[in-house]
């Protein structure tokens, strides 16, 4: 698929202008990384941004004594690091690996700010975009402080099942879903063992299959919060909207 469509399929940029989006490509080029491979490091100049196609990619940060703490894992459809444009000298406040095989489009982030500065609709796209992605991580902060590890690890195989059904693969390594869902790996390991043992789930390996739904939304506690609907678990994983095709 040519690059150009692309960026008309990305849900940030879709409603540019032909004359946008050609000049966009001009200056993006898609990126191809390895499982394992740096996209950049954490205080690198921040002068492009990215458009997930296929793949994961975990933003993290790196503590003084080596420490990794997991902030977000992107998966397809999905841009990042849009906002260090506004930055008066940007820089990425996180590192960013692949997870897996994963391509990606690198755009510039100052011709895209230029196209801005002459586009107020094009402001509002962006400015909605962000609120999501904020409603997303203030929603992550009330995961982590308001709920229990088994609520986090159950929400999680909640929304996984309604958006791929009853069975499907996690297809995160166990130990870097437990770091973005602020768990231990030993916590994750024995919480999944439990829901193994209580019949609420069958896993062999990274296939799961969850066997009582209603026990399961329990745990996961997502009735009656405010957005409870289906996806609602996992926006603080995926806050962006998702990528359309065609």
């Amino acid at each position: 698929m040519p690059i150009i469509d692309d960026l008309r399929s990305c849900y940030l940029l879709q409603r540019l202008s032909e004359e946008q989006i050609q000049r966009l490509s001009q200056r993006a080029f898609r990126v191809h990384l390895s499982e394992g491979q740096i996209l950049f490091n954490q205080g690198e100049p921040a002068d492009r941004f990215f458009l997930m196609l296929r793949g994961l990619i975990k933003l993290y940060r790196l503590s003084p004594n080596g420490n990794e703490k997991i902030i977000e894992i992107i998966g397809p459809g999905n841009t990042f690091a849009e906002a260090m444009m506004f930055l008066e000298r940007p820089g990425y406040p996180v590192c960013a690996t692949a997870l897996t095989t994963s391509e990606l489009v690198s755009i510039d982030a100052r011709d895209f700010r230029q196209l801005l500065s002459d586009s107020v609709g094009t402001c509002f796209i962006l400015l909605g975009d962000m609120s999501q992605r904020l409603r997303g991580l203030i929603r992550q902060i009330d995961d982590l402080t308001l709920h229990t590890a088994t609520n986090r690890v159950a929400a999680y195989l909640l929304t996984k099942s309604r958006e791929e059904g009853m069975e499907f693969n996690l297809d995160i390594r166990k130990g870097v879903l437990a770091s973005r869902l602020s768990v231990k790996p030993e916590t994750f390991s024995r919480i999944i063992k439990q829901l193994n043992e209580r019949g609420i789930v069958r896993v062999d390996g990274f296939r799961v299959c969850v066997l009582k739904l209603d026990a399961l939304e329990a745990l996961a506690e997502i009735t009656g919060l405010e957005d409870s609907g289906p996806g609602a678990a996992a926006r603080s994983l995926y806050p962006c909207p998702p990528f359309k095709r065609g």
